[in-house]
């Protein structure tokens, strides 16, 4: 089998349920901690509120075989347990975080799981030059779009919009300038960089934010005003905050 790109293994395709019927599709990516494995995604994945989305489980593909990508299962979440959710959440000064991290059972997944995943190594570090205009990608499943074949997401191109490091309009993320569409919601945003972390060489990629929504604003005119093709994704710091709850 040709070489695949590691972040590309990282991804997983996301479809939520309420009870047998699938309602929506999504992306997530693998984050492991010390020996926890969590599934990343968005907050409006798995409950949103406004738009009356109450899944109560969500599934993802497993790849299963090393030599074979076309090989893979099924994997089902249980978003609640004895009524309780499953995933953990987070607030700031701004309000609700749209992140949430899922902590994977992996005696339950398949032996022969192959899989990625982003690191705290992995993470950008806060002495890493990141200027606006920066190229960027984003990575998942845009409208449910992948190569149906051996179930890989697609990259779509951005560009960073906003001054990294700063709290755009004091929410928790920063603008990314790229062609999005629904489905790709909780994918990573990532830079390409020369070489990875001593832990994981092979990984080129540092994870700066989830990307969330497109932005739009409410003095546009529908019909005179294309859309900005603007898009907020959430700081990607805020994942040791999740996992670092999960620990306790």
């Amino acid at each position: 089998m040709p070489a695949v790109e590691p972040i590309l293994l990282s991804i997983a395709q996301i479809s939520t349920f309420v009870q047998n019927q699938e309602r929506t599709n999504a992306t997530g990516f693998f984050f492991k901690r010390d020996d926890r494995l969590y599934l990343i995604t968005s907050r409006h994945v798995v409950i949103d509120e406004g738009n009356q989305h109450f899944p109560d489980r969500i599934q993802i593909k497993l790849f299963t075989n090393t030599n074979n990508l076309a090989q893979s299962a099924n994997f089902s979440i249980p978003l609640y347990q004895s009524g309780k959710a499953q995933w953990i959440q987070a607030k700031d000064s701004s309000g609700t975080i749209d992140v949430v991290a899922i902590e994977l059972k992996q005696n339950a997944m398949p032996e022969s799981v192959l899989y990625k995943a982003f690191s705290p190594q992995t993470l950008c570090r806060p002495d890493t030059k990141v200027e606006v205009g920066t190229p960027l990608m984003v990575v998942g499943f845009p409208l449910g779009f992948s190569d149906t074949l051996h179930n890989l997401p697609v990259v779509r191109q951005a560009v960073l919009a906003s001054s990294f490091g700063l709290r755009f309009q004091g929410m928790g993320y920063f603008l990314t300038d790229a062609r999005t569409h629904r489905g790709i919601s909780g994918a990573p945003v990532v830079m390409r960089v020369e070489s990875g972390p001593e832990t994981q060489p092979e990984f080129h990629w540092l994870l700066l934010g989830v990307h969330s929504s497109r932005l739009d604003v409410g003095t546009r005119d529908l019909q005179l005003d294309e859309v900005l093709g603007l898009n907020c994704s959430w700081y990607a710091d805020i994942l040791m905050t999740l996992t670092e709850t999960a620990k306790d």
